[in-house]
């Protein structure tokens, strides 16, 4: 039964790809910009603790914007993530279809949000997740580089580490932090 539904969604994810049309981008205007910021987490506790440690950085870098975060489908969050200054949104078994994506409804209550950034900080495969990517084709999606590329990202960050997740995570952070600020950087 998992085997057909990971065909599945994997079937529906061409699909979707095959339909995604790409939209400009201006660097670092669209960060600089950016008033609603969806943070797509990933699924495993030992990485949801690391992101936790850097949301004072994310908050600085995506500062003068509200931001969302939304946990993977059946993660648990709320003991983790303060609530303060956060809109924390998990996914339950009625927003995803048989093959664990999101449904049409659940994705057309989240482009009422209007997100200008979505930042995914999925280091592994998440189709929930790039569902989600897919479905905003006119804001600036942000990933790690060497992963997923087109169409589901058009900024990729590439790290220097490979293995070490908190290091990928901070560079990240810091790489759109340089971009929206290279005033501070030169000062620094």
């Amino acid at each position: 039964m998992y085997r057909l539904k990971k065909i599945l969604a994997r079937f529906k994810l061409s699909v979707l790809r095959k339909r995604q049309e790409s939209a400009p981008i201006t660097i670092p205007d669209d960060i600089i910009a950016a008033r609603h910021i969806l943070i797509l987490l990933p699924p495993g506790q030992r990485e949801l603790t690391m992101i936790k440690d850097l949301l004072p950085d994310i908050t600085r870098v995506f500062s003068g914007g509200e931001i969302y975060i939304l946990a993977s489908p059946g993660s648990t969050v709320y003991n983790i993530f303060p609530r303060k200054g956060y809109r924390i949104m998990t996914p339950t078994s009625q927003h995803l279809d048989w093959s664990g994506l999101p449904r049409g409804n659940y994705i057309k209550s989240l482009k009422e949000t209007g997100f200008d950034v979505l930042l995914d900080l999925n280091l592994g495969i998440n189709y929930f997740s790039q569902a989600i990517l897919l479905s905003f084709s006119r804001a600036l999606k942000i990933g790690r580089g060497n992963h997923l590329g087109t169409p589901y990202y058009n900024l990729e960050i590439k790290s220097r580490y490979i293995r070490d997740e908190k290091n990928i995570y901070k560079s990240i952070i810091t790489t759109i932090d340089r971009i929206k600020n290279p005033a501070t950087i030169e000062a620094g």
